[in-house]
């Protein structure tokens, strides 16, 4: 006996196999093993350009960046690294900043460097 995938949205075991189509009757989830699976919950962040940014991304900045409850600007040109793309209405971006630390940055200040 062949063992079937586990659904990929509710990870239940529980399957069974219709021809082709695997059917998953605890989340009504139905799937083709062969297809690729698009991640309907990522989050696609844009920045300046219009460029999609992913983790791992290094990004520049294109203005000139107070920080919140500090003296210290962020000037133009300062390079980040994108650790984490969260879903957030004001700052998207959890980066690591050159000469500044970790914080967070907003989407349409950045460009793909």
């Amino acid at each position: 006996m062949t063992t079937l995938d586990a659904c990929p949205k509710c990870s239940s075991e529980l399957v069974y196999q219709d021809q082709n189509l695997l059917i998953f009757p605890e989340c009504a989830h139905e799937w083709y093993p062969d297809e690729v699976l698009v991640d309907e919950e990522a989050v696609t962040v844009k920045d300046a350009n219009g460029r999609l940014l992913a983790e791992g991304d290094k990004v520049t900045l294109i203005k000139d960046l107070r920080v919140k409850s500090s003296s210290q600007v962020l000037k133009i040109g300062t390079k980040a690294l994108i650790r984490r793309i969260k879903d957030g209405k004001d700052h998207e971006l959890d980066c690591r900043v050159d000469g500044a630390g970790e914080m967070m940055v907003t989407a349409k200040f950045v460009k793909k460097a």
